[in-house]
């Protein structure tokens, strides 16, 4: 179970931008078309991929079983808890923008998702991880211990103890 309930570190920086492109065409594909069952489907692959990294995501295990081999660019391993925390900041607002959604208003869930697909463009395009990002920084000020992720200290371009 344990093995089951762990996120992977390192992370595959190829698999993680090509899950960044599918959570992009799905959110795309759910804000066009208003189906709230789409939404609900992208809020569990943030929480499958939360608790297990892809073990059971679908979009996570299509990235890594299929979409990585079929690109052919060599792994480029990056620190996990920092993309574990962007899976997590990802079930917050597609959970916001589900309820919002659902129970709220159409227009305010999709702009919800619309911010949501614009991060996930930034992860896949060129990327830029926001979560990753506000990761470092909360390292820095001393909100997330030092002892959570040691190598993000070693690869970080914000430096624990410089300001940026």
């Amino acid at each position: 179970m344990k093995s089951i309930l762990s996120f992977p570190n390192p992370v595959n920086e190829v698999a993680a931008r090509s899950v960044a492109g599918m959570v992009l065409a799905l959110a795309l594909v759910t804000m066009f078309t208003g189906e709230p069952w789409l939404l609900l489907f992208l809020v569990y692959g943030f929480v499958a991929r939360v608790l297990t990294g892809p073990t059971l995501s679908p979009i996570g295990l299509i990235a890594t079983r299929f979409v990585v081999p079929l690109l052919n660019i060599p792994e480029k391993p990056v620190p996990g808890p920092p993309k574990r925390f962007a899976q997590f900041v990802g079930l917050i607002v597609s959970t916001v923008g589900a309820v919002l959604f659902i129970w709220v208003s159409p227009v305010a869930g999709k702009s919800v998702i619309g911010l949501l697909a614009a991060f996930a463009a930034l992860e896949s395009g060129f990327g830029f991880c926001a979560g990753c990002f506000v990761f470092r920084y909360l390292m820095k000020w001393g909100f997330i211990p030092e002892s959570v992720c040691l190598a993000c200290l070693l690869t970080s371009p914000v430096s624990p103890t410089k300001p940026p």
